[in-house]
């Protein structure tokens, strides 16, 4: 018999149509409204996103910038920068061209300020150009140095005999060559359910795995729950499995060397996606020298009847 276990934080209130809890990417389905933002909240986001997005922002903000100290020299009279060439938009990009050097402190020498005013505005400006470079450079460090997981989850949950036992599966590998040093491993299932209320609310159960820990994982690992007494899933035909408002929550730690400290990883498989009867292909194999050799093009492939030996 399954023992209910306390809400892990997600909340026991439900709806008939209530999402996953946990995104592909490992991130919580939450839409947050009427929320009070602060600054400092910038820095957690520009080192959150992604690369290309973040080359984008530093494009941006550089652009925007020298823009806008163009615009102050042009209207001041690029004059007192270079001589007018009788075109604003030429007369614009000149003083853009130079806003650029003067906030990267290059000073190629073509252009220069000429009376107090423009050497006190370039002069804030070059701050700026110190100043704004110095938190770039502080980014690039936090988007490096960030401890974060290198997890790669199997895209699909498979229910297949295992031992003789109908088990539900799922496996997961490093991205990278490091290897994952003690890694752990929690599942919880989740099911929102119609109560005697005509009411739908969330059940917790802590599943029992065939192993929650192993000391290292170099290659691939296939964590697998068996639906036996202790299931909650026993109750349930197994072709049922998939009609059910279920969802698997996975917290995964181990020990990364990189960042010297023990990281963390969400992820999550909804029952609806249960592959029934298939099997994982192996995904690692040995070459004529004994070496291991990993395909990591491997790790979601399946077979049905026989195993694909391609």
């Amino acid at each position: 018999m399954a023992k209910k276990i306390k809400d892990p934080g997600i909340g026991k209130s439900s709806n008939k149509h209530a999402k996953r809890f946990i995104n592909s990417d490992g991130s919580f389905n939450i839409t947050h409204v009427n929320r009070p933002s602060s600054l400092s909240e910038s820095y957690e986001y520009l080192i959150s996103i992604s690369w290309w997005k973040f080359f984008l922002w530093v494009v941006l903000g550089f652009t925007l910038i020298n823009a806008l100290f163009a615009v102050i020299y042009t209207i001041l009279g690029i004059s007192n920068i270079i001589e007018p060439t009788g075109s604003v938009f030429t007369d614009f990009l000149n003083a853009f061209f130079f806003s650029a050097q003067t906030i990267t402190t290059v000073g190629y020498g073509a252009m220069a300020p000429k009376g107090m005013l423009f050497g006190i505005i370039s002069s804030f400006e070059a701050m700026i150009g110190l100043l704004s470079f110095s938190f770039i450079t502080g980014l690039l460090y936090g988007r490096f140095s960030r401890p974060r997981a290198n997890i790669r989850f199997s895209s699909s949950m498979l229910l297949k005999k295992h031992n003789g036992v109908d088990s539900i599966m799922f496996r997961l590998m490093s991205k990278s060559a490091n290897v994952m040093i003690h890694p752990k491993i929690e599942a919880t299932l989740t099911l929102s359910q119609e109560d005697e209320n005509e009411k739908y609310v969330n059940s917790f159960y802590k599943l029992k795995l065939e192993r929650n820990s192993i000391t290292y994982l170099p290659t691939t690992w296939t964590i697998v729950h068996a639906i036996d007494e202790s299931s909650p899933l026993q109750e349930f035909d197994r072709g049922m499995l998939s009609q059910l408002n279920g969802e698997v929550l996975i917290l995964v730690s181990y020990y990364d060397e990189s960042f010297n400290q023990e990281v963390h990883q969400v992820h999550s498989y909804v029952l609806k996606n249960i592959k029934e009867g298939h099997g994982f292909v192996p995904a690692f194999y040995y070459d004529d020298n004994g070496y291991t050799i990993l395909d990591h093009n491997k790790l979601d492939k399946t077979y049905t009847n026989q195993p694909d030996k391609s």
